[in-house]
């Protein structure tokens, strides 16, 4: 092992306020893996409430892998160095399980990679009784988990703190059995997938014409999520200055959302919606288990406090959670709000905090489009929020929009520039008295139809086609003082597209990435017709490869909600208990 590695590691974990270390010996070991740097790791509030999760555990040992920073790559490779853990620089084939927490799907090539390095057989099928049983969770499970199928051996679907204390239980009660064995007793835990025990198969077309499970696996794996919300409180859990967050207290304050947007998988997968009570949620920020009271302040995160949620402004109780946190001497930050739901208590707060920059999710350009997505706001909306702000003196605004939509014409595009245009005529009134003008940002990314979501079925956009709207976008407001556009690359985009709508067969696509260092020499070296899965209108009747998950929503709902969708209709925000249509409740 590199001494050099070995040191730095040391240091990284001497840095951090929260980490647990356990002594090794009769204790089953959890290699928790990020598929990505250490500084985008800890920035992940879902990984940090896992290894908290199973630390808290005494008859477990949890310890963090991240992939190396580009920096150490040569180092590993110059050494033969196997990558080790954080805490206590330990292997992977030491532990019992490597236990992948995955959030994006772009991640996929970098969990293969961890395996490489860490001298793991890639394959589920090509791994003996002697290595570690490898498994998987995080959303990109809860969505599709079937591209890395034949790469691990157990998914945990679903929310983790319904679901990981029952498959520990469970493995350490049945860890004497043999491998086989072991994975069909851990299938009786509702939402424990095994890929290994489903066979699919496909007609001469390419769809899925069965996809069937092996002796005694469930036809469906449901879903698991917790009822009460306010029993497993999910904030930051250890403080470290490197990361995106450093000096802030990450708390969750709700979790779904009612809205029902038709292009976000958030508004599905976590229905229904859960809201955290505003004393709870004070209570954990005083007095967690791991990290510094909010009472401590300063830069080990009692500072500032980051509210987490799916809608901020949509959380019933945000003035009488920010007004005390205020009182206290302490700043509010948060991601995003919606237009229609942000009160002047909330820009009060954030002003106070020092926020400098307003973030909005317009999404379209267009009423009418807006409309198509179920965004449910006005342009009325959008300018009175800028508005709102700018007069407290919040001068920037960043935009967020989404090109290549179902049902998108060229009047919507030109629509993102008109509106651009028109805010920023209105800021430039509001602002003359102060003397200057804020930043307009336009964040454009194209439209990526999701599993789960009214628009599974929809194709995605040709990039071509994206990349001659984003070209249209920046021309037509390049000589506009004061506003900026970013975008993603559209074939970035593509490339998720495939990995959040493939089957088991883009599993080749991974791995052959994985061999030539490339996606793109990855999609040519592995022979798949990547088209297939991003550009084809899927079939109201066909079988989706993630159909085999139970959400508890109603397939038939999601194709109503589509074909609403392409009338334009509105559908109002769920109600639970109240409500029923989607079926979840």
């Amino acid at each position: 092992m590199s001494r050099k590695l070995k040191e730095k590691a040391v240091r990284r974990l001497s840095s951090e306020k929260g980490a647990v270390i356990k002594r090794w010996g009769r204790k089953v070991t959890v290699a928790l893996i990020y598929p990505n740097t250490y500084f985008v790791g800890m920035s992940n509030l879902g990984y940090q409430q896992v290894y908290h999760l199973l630390n808290q555990r005494e008859d477990t040992i949890c310890e963090r892998v991240f992939l190396p920073d580009r920096e150490d790559m040569d180092e590993y490779q110059r050494t033969g160095t196997q990558i080790f853990s954080l805490e206590s620089q330990r292997l992977l084939r030491d532990f019992d399980i490597i236990a992948f927490s995955i959030p994006f799907e772009n991640d996929y090539l970098n969990a293969l990679k961890i395996l490489e390095m860490g001298n793991i057989p890639l394959m589920a099928a090509e791994r003996s009784e002697d290595h570690p049983l490898v498994i998987a969770g995080g959303v990109t499970t809860f969505l599709n988990p079937e591209p890395m199928a034949d790469f691990i051996d157990l998914f945990l679907i679903g929310e983790g703190e319904e679901v990981v204390n029952e498959f520990i239980d469970s493995f350490i009660k049945n860890n004497d059995a043999e491998k086989v064995e072991l994975l069909l007793k851990l299938t009786k835990i509702e939402g424990v997938y095994v890929p290994s025990l489903y066979s699919v198969s496909y007609k001469p077309d390419g769809t899925i014409e069965s996809f069937v499970q092996k002796g005694k696996a469930s036809r469906k794996v449901k879903r698991r999520w917790i009822r009460d919300i306010d029993s497993a409180p999910t904030i930051s859990r250890i403080f470290t200055p490197d990361t995106e967050f450093s000096g802030m207290n990450l708390v969750e304050i709700s979790r779904g959302c009612g809205r029902g947007c038709r292009f976000c998988t958030a508004g599905f997968i976590y229905l229904p919606p859960r809201t955290r009570r505003p004393e709870k949620i004070l209570e954990s920020l005083e007095s967690p288990p791991l990290n510094p009271p909010l009472s401590r302040g300063g830069a080990k995160g009692g500072g500032k406090v980051g509210l987490v949620s799916a809608a901020v402004s949509d959380y019933p109780f945000i003035n009488s959670l920010c007004a005390p946190l205020i009182a206290k001497g302490k700043k509010v930050s948060v991601s995003s709000l919606r237009m229609d739901s942000t009160t002047d208590e909330l820009v009060d707060a954030l002003k106070e905090s020092g926020h400098k920059t307003m973030t909005f999710a317009p999404e379209a350009g267009t009423e009418r489009l807006r409309n198509v997505i179920n965004k449910g706001i006005s342009e009325d909306d959008i300018l009175k929020s800028v508005e709102m702000a700018i007069s407290r003196g919040i001068l920037n605004a960043k935009l967020y929009f989404l090109i290549g939509l179902p049902t998108e014409t060229d009047d919507d595009i030109e629509g993102i520039v008109k509106l651009a245009k028109r805010i920023k005529k209105e800021v430039l009134v509001l602002t003359k008295e102060a003397g200057r003008i804020g930043t307009i940002t336009l964040s454009i990314n194209p439209f990526i139809p999701k599993p789960w979501t009214p628009f599974q079925w929809s194709p995605m956009e040709d990039v071509k086609s994206l990349g001659n709207k984003l070209t249209y976008i920046k021309e037509s407001l390049k000589k506009e003082g004061n506003i900026e556009v970013n975008h993603e690359n559209p074939k970035d985009s593509y490339l998720q597209a495939l990995l959040s709508r493939g089957d088991r067969r883009v599993g080749g696509v991974i791995r052959a990435a994985l061999e030539v260092g490339s996606w793109n020499r990855g999609i040519k070296e592995s022979q798949v017709d990547t088209d297939f899965y991003v550009y084809r209108m899927r079939g109201k009747d066909e079988i989706l490869p993630w159909d085999f998950i139970d959400h508890g929503i109603e397939k038939g709902y999601l194709w109503k909600e589509y074909e609403r969708a392409l009338k334009g209709q509105f559908t109002p925000p769920c109600n639970p208990p109240k409500c029923h249509r989607c079926g979840v409740c």
